[in-house]
């Protein structure tokens, strides 16, 4: 951890103060949901459709459902995922209630970290005047950055699977971070979550992808405080529904 961010400067606490209280307006309706998700389409991230809440419930049929209204409706999701405007359009009409989920790992990746160690990592990525893309926040506690796929979809034997970082050794070493990349998915916003929770853009997808090693430390470092501080960590979503 740097020593120089062990101390919150006025700039970095002004910074977490607009973070706290931003909620970004997003369009509202049918309408504003379909031009946010070819938005984010046309951003070139692939998405498919997922369930959404039924009550404090999910959509699907699956009793005890482990990620509610979290998860792709098909098993399929990785071959159906697409930025095709016409197929993003038809979903979006044929079914207004559903989620959506992008694909991770043929363009981009994400890292998802605790809320509250993001918003901190945020402030500090943008203080010190690097380039941040895309953000997604989540009323049940996760950040998520979006960024460019450290994998090459040309080069498949190159990719390498979410669950080297989803799983690392000991969790001291990455606590709280789950890096999704080939194999793994997030909601994309405007999404709803069980309970009256949503996630939503918090810097859209007309921002450019990062590396995402432009990121890491920053993201580890408000991790580590995070966890020390007695955070819980082990709010990443599943994988596998």
């Amino acid at each position: 951890m740097s020593a120089e961010f062990g101390g919150r400067t006025g700039r970095q606490g002004k910074i977490s103060q607009w973070l706290r209280g931003r909620r970004p307006k997003e369009a509202a309706g049918d309408g504003g949901r379909e031009a946010l998700l070819l938005a984010t389409a046309g951003a070139g991230l692939p998405l498919a459709p997922a369930a959404h809440p039924a009550g404090y419930m999910c959509s699907c049929d699956r009793v005890g459902c482990p990620t509610p209204a979290r998860h792709p409706i098909s098993f399929a999701w990785q071959t159906q995922s697409t930025t095709d405007r016409a197929q993003i359009e038809r979903w979006a009409r044929h079914q207004p209630q559903a989620n959506f989920i992008t694909a991770t790992g043929m363009v981009h990746d994400v890292l998802d970290v605790p809320l509250e160690a993001g918003r901190e990592a945020l402030a500090r990525l943008l203080d010190g005047g690097v380039e941040v893309g895309p953000v997604a926040e989540s009323d049940d506690g996760r950040m998520l950055f979006f960024t460019l796929t450290r994998g090459t979809p040309e080069e498949e034997d190159e990719w390498w699977p979410c669950e080297l970082d989803c799983h690392p050794e000991t969790m001291d070493e990455h606590p709280g971070l789950r890096w999704h990349c080939r194999g793994s998915y997030v909601l994309v916003p405007p999404a709803r979550l069980p309970g009256d929770q949503a996630v939503r853009w918090l810097r859209g997808p007309e921002h450019a992808l990062p590396d995402p090693l432009t990121l890491l430390e920053a993201l580890t470092d408000a991790c580590a405080r995070y966890a020390q501080s007695g955070g819980d960590h082990a709010g990443a979503w599943p994988l596998r529904h």
